[in-house]
């Protein structure tokens, strides 16, 4: 109540200088531009924000995926609130950006045949293709253990040197040698790079001619359970339409879990514990005896067309320059296949993104007078399949990216009370830490680093797309310290439920979260947004990060 009269009373004063024919002070501007944002700054809710959850979240959207029935609800459902708002199509007179995208679902009646074994999908491996074709495979195809999959001159290690894998099918650790070692002078310590991404490991793979590849799954070094292997690359998997119809990839790609791995190293007359040891020492690769791997692969295959969505509040005087707020509005959709519950919903991950984008536009909208520069909402498809959205737009920019200031991720917030901390993935990259600082300095709060730099986060979500283009991009979120005993006891309740629930058909709206955390995320973001948009400023790199280059 304090804190609401005090705002009234210098309401008052700053309306009392308005009627005043005389030009206002510099300090009469600052108190006006003050509590201009504080009024926006405080518009926003974590009731707001629930609601707009529940309803992206809902059975009726059906967990969100690409060019579903449940895309068009969304879509719908975004332009209604951007509309209200005020903001504008930020694609000429379009809310959408179209994907071309290509789905590629695998059938699950597939086994895996090495050493005389079959091996079974889903509970033993997962296997695909990224190539666009109805029906591949891979027949006695030796198989070749290639430590961590890495060619990287820069590190002096290329895992490929003086093999020819063409033909064959290459065995591949997660994650890269650092997160083994710990050492801090290999890569980077046990900070992921992009070497360590799954993703790399296949476009590698392709690169150096091998028939297939399959990564060894182990839940500390790829951060996740088995259980999201199975769900996330099982089913409808995405990509873009090619006329090459992907045909410079690996044949065929997939996971085997680590049980499989030891057997499999064991037939070869391999221990996998030293392999790993001697992988992490310096590029390694041996031949896995007389091993040879043998699956086909069935694929439904259809072409359909996503969207992003794009909104702009144009800018007061520089309408060119924009700072763009992402967040991925898609989810995995519903599996019929499924007994019971079938739906994905994507509650935290990410209609609390996308949520958090209308509330965050709220914010900016109610302000007095707009920015200079202009503020874009871009909601992202397909990130669940390799970040596809956000890649075609950074291939394909609405906004130059010359003319684009900065990039603010929101993914997945916090949804367990408020922290003293805010983590920020990629700390040190780019001169956004700076504002981001100030901005929780003045909720009492502190930044802190990566708290699991071994996942590799940084590479992992959509600000990504907007870093490989040179665009400085933030990505941060409510950090590990609660700010009180009660919020230490809701997150020993609730953590681990939410961490079996990450791409889990559990991943939905709970009463029992606390989003005030959350609320002060959203809240430094709009912050750091409209120093941005008001400053003569353009974030830089700092000369460590490799995005510099």
């Amino acid at each position: 109540m304090k804190k609401i009269l005090c705002l009234a009373m210098v309401s008052v004063a700053v309306l009392a200088g308005c009627n005043d024919s005389k030009p206002q002070t510099k300090k009469e501007i600052a108190v006006n531009d003050a509590v201009a944002i504080t009024a926006s700054y405080d518009s926003i809710d974590a009731q707001q924000l629930a609601e707009h959850v529940k309803v992206l979240a809902s059975d009726e959207f059906g967990g969100r995926s690409p060019s579903s029935e449940g895309e068009k609800l969304t879509l719908e459902y975004l332009t209604k609130e951007f509309k209200a708002l005020g903001f504008e199509p930020g694609n000429g007179d379009s809310y959408l950006q179209e994907v071309p995208l290509v789905s590629i679902e695998a059938s699950p009646d597939m086994t895996l045949s090495i050493g005389g074994k079959e091996y079974q999908y889903g509970s033993d491996m997962v296997i695909g293709t990224s190539q666009i074709v109805e029906e591949i495979g891979i027949k006695d195809s030796p198989l070749v253990f290639v430590g961590y999959g890495v060619n990287a001159p820069e590190y002096n290690w290329n895992d490929y040197d003086g093999i020819d894998v063409k033909g064959k099918t290459v065995v591949i650790l997660v994650n890269d040698p650092g997160y083994a070692t710990k050492n801090p002078e290999q890569f980077t310590g046990e900070a992921m790079t992009y070497y360590g991404r799954w993703t790399y490991k296949y476009e590698e793979a392709s690169r150096q001619g091998a028939a297939g590849a399959i990564i060894v799954h182990e839940t500390a070094p790829a951060s996740y359970g088995w259980n999201v292997v199975k769900n996330s690359w099982s089913g409808e998997q995405f990509g873009f339409q090619r006329d090459d119809l992907n045909k410079d990839r690996v044949k065929v790609e997939g996971w085997v879990n680590s049980d499989v791995a030891k057997e499999l190293f064991a037939k070869a007359g391999l221990d996998f514990d030293v392999a790993k040891q001697e992988a992490a020492k310096g590029a390694y690769h041996v031949a896995m005896g007389d091993l040879t791997a043998s699956v086909d692969v069935k694929n439904t295959i259809n072409t359909s067309v996503s969207n992003n969505f794009i909104a702009t509040l144009p800018g007061r005087t520089k309408a060119d320059e924009h700072i763009i707020y992402t967040a991925h509005w898609d989810h995995l959709g519903t599996d019929k296949s499924l007994d019971g519950d079938q739906i994905y919903n994507g509650a935290v991950d990410n209609a609390t993104g996308t949520a958090a984008l209308i509330e965050v536009a709220e914010a900016f909208a109610k302000l007095p007078v707009r920015p200079e520069r202009s503020i874009t909402m871009l909601a992202v498809t397909a990130e669940e399949q390799g970040l596809l959205g956000s890649k075609f737009y950074a291939a394909n920019p609405i906004i130059a990216p010359a003319k684009t200031v900065a990039d603010i991720n929101m993914d997945a917030l916090d949804v367990v009370g408020r922290s003293v901390d805010v983590a920020v993935y990629g700390l040190g990259q780019s001169e956004l830490d700076n504002f981001l600082e100030a901005a929780v300095k003045k909720q009492g709060r502190v930044i802190s680093g990566d708290p699991r730099p071994a996942a590799g986060i940084y590479y992992r979500s959509d600000h990504f797309a907007f870093a490989n283009v040179g665009i400085p991009a933030l990505y941060a979120k409510s950090g590990k310290k609660p700010v009180d005993e009660a919020t230490a006891k809701l997150r020993a309740e609730l953590g681990p439920k939410l961490g079996k629930c990450y791409h889990g058909l559990c991943d939905e709206y709970n009463e029992q979260w606390d989003l005030s955390g959350a609320v002060e995320d959203m809240q430094a973001f709009f912050e750091v947004g409209y120093e941005l948009s008001k400053e003569n400023v353009w974030p830089k790199w700092s000369e460590k990060s490799e995005f510099k280059r």
